[in-house]
């Protein structure tokens, strides 16, 4: 039973070569984890596993044909692509607004504690804020339904194309999180009160401009 599931050796291994071409090709998602991991290492890795099961979300949708929902429904695409699109503009305007509070939070004798607390709450919504921004790409749901059934036959394809999709998220999870890691350590290199605040402008208008982009179909 497990034979018919696992496509063969040669099959996977081209499927494997074409996801990890295909996941170190710099995209959206890619340019969220490294706006959020500048931040705080935490909220990008929280962030990227997001991304990765916003991966499985695809992939579910396209295994039971809800992604052909898309293609089907005029207007459909465009409506979730909007949706995305404004989802990572508000997220710009908050860090943006996020950096500016940390200002007025420097010039109290409170700003420790409420940033410390702002912290945790970014951390917690790092893997929500992941799994939206993928899940509400139709791009991606229009991609995984293209390119998961070329790798899938039989009377085993769905099973098939299960695995595949799992096996792409794993790959993308392991991936963003290194990047989170990298950017991560690289902006500690800099890090100072005054320059987290110049990453936090800088990252939210990555995030403003990556939401227009979305929005249009870029």
């Amino acid at each position: 039973m497990l034979g018919a599931i696992v496509p063969d050796p040669a099959t996977y291994a081209l499927f494997l070569g074409a996801a990890v071409a295909l996941i170190l090709t710099p995209g959206p998602d890619t340019l969220f984890i490294l706006s959020r991991s500048v931040e705080d290492r935490g909220v990008g890795v929280r962030a990227a596993l997001g991304v990765a099961v916003g991966v499985l979300f695809h992939t579910l949708a396209a295994t039971v044909g809800l992604a052909v929902v898309y293609r089907t429904v005029p207007g459909a695409a465009q409506v979730v692509r909007y949706v995305g699109g404004a989802y990572l503009v508000y997220l710009g305007v908050r860090t943006v607004r996020g950096a500016a509070a940390d200002v007025a939070d420097a010039e109290s004798s409170d700003g420790a504690s409420d940033a410390a607390s702002d912290g945790g709450a970014a951390a917690t919504d790092g893997f929500r804020e992941g799994f939206l921004v993928n899940a509400l790409n139709p791009q991606v749901a229009l991609f995984f339904l293209a390119f998961l059934p070329g790798f899938a036959s039989g009377p085993a394809a769905t099973a098939q194309m299960g695995l595949l999709g799992a096996t792409y998220a794993a790959i993308t999870a392991g991936y963003l999180v290194a990047v989170a890691v990298a950017a991560d350590a690289a902006a500690a290199l800099v890090r100072s009160p005054a320059t987290g605040r110049r990453i936090d402008r800088v990252a939210g208008a990555i995030l403003v401009a990556l939401g227009a982009w979305v929005a249009v179909g870029g």
